[in-house]
């Protein structure tokens, strides 16, 4: 089994997706007090370190095969001022640091789509030539979390950086053939859960993917949908993107319903047993700002066979 550190963990769906992929996390770093008991919570046995990742120190888990994480986004995202290297919470230099230091053999990272803007052009050239000197290959992708199985309109910028003799084994993932199931069709046990008369019929109006979860910060943002053209987005599936509700609708409710915590964690991609822990405005923003773990599972299993079929290469030797 490969080893990785996960830096910005979250909630843990990206340390989720590489767990899928068959990676063993020897560190998780995450600043978040709520997050941080979430994957307490659901991995007893991961090495998870509460603080700041600006004081952690990579020298430790020198030549771990993979760094990976999803570093802070406002930086980059159109709803901000999109100050980039400007903004006190761009942690990509932190990133830069640890590859320096443990010179993992692969490096995957997460963020928003506006990090593919022209304005960041020189930014993305920057960590490209950061990433080259160290002796890496490095590629940005934007991939679509609908094309992965997530029930999601959900774009991320994924960056790849493989060392320069193992990237030649390393391919992006291909989308899957088969479209991912409607909000109707994914949400509606959990919706019918109290007995709803009207989950078949919300079932046939929520007809499409969900527009995008968005988490919220901690200046600002709570237990709601997102903003108003998102919430208009939902009220066009059934969803009154007003806020959350604890639990699934009563019998004889008439009107739009609302989601649960447990209803958005599975349109993120986390699986039913996956417990986030807090109340609903520290639980969503955990879901809301998670990298949803099948789009980690399918980039990592790529960097997985790239690394495996080295190591194979030099046992056959």
């Amino acid at each position: 089994m490969l080893s990785s550190i996960e830096i910005c963990a979250g909630a843990g769906g990206q340390a989720l997706g590489l767990e899928m992929a068959g990676f063993e996390h020897a560190a998780l770093v995450e600043i978040e007090p709520p997050a941080c008991a979430t994957l307490r919570l659901n991995r007893p046995q991961w090495n998870v370190i509460e603080g700041d990742l600006r004081q952690f120190d990579g020298r430790p888990f020198k030549g771990i095969d993979l760094l990976a994480g999803g570093v802070p986004c406002p930086p980059f995202s159109k709803a901000g001022k999109q100050l980039g290297a400007g903004d006190e919470r761009d942690l990509f230099p932190e990133a830069i640091r640890l590859v320096d230091e443990c010179r993992p053999h692969a490096v995957m990272l997460e963020n928003v789509r506006g990090l593919l803007d022209a304005v960041f052009d020189d930014y993305r050239n920057k960590v490209e030539r950061q990433l080259k000197k160290m002796g890496y290959v490095p590629g940005w992708r934007l991939l679509n979390a609908s094309d992965y199985g997530v029930s999601q309109l959900r774009p991320r910028v994924i960056f790849v950086g493989i060392r320069k003799d193992l990237a030649a084994g390393f391919s992006w993932p291909e989308p899957n053939k088969l479209p991912p199931p409607t909000v109707g069709e994914h949400l509606f046990d959990l919706m019918a859960a109290n007995g709803w008369k009207g989950a078949k019929r919300w079932r046939e109006q929520a007809n499409s993917i969900a527009p995008t979860l968005v988490g919220g910060s901690k200046k600002h943002g709570g237990p709601d949908l997102g903003p108003t053209r998102a919430k208009r987005a939902w009220a066009a599936l059934g969803v009154d993107g007003m806020g959350l509700w604890d639990e699934a609708p009563a019998r004889d409710f008439v009107g739009m319903p609302r989601l649960t915590p447990k209803m958005t964690a599975r349109i993120q991609g986390f699986p039913d047993d996956w417990q986030i822990y807090g109340r609903k405005t520290a639980a969503y923003r955990q879901i809301g700002n998670a990298f949803p773990a099948p789009v980690a599972e399918a980039v990592a299993r790529q960097i997985y066979a790239a690394l495996s079929a080295q190591r194979i290469f030099k046992v056959a030797l």
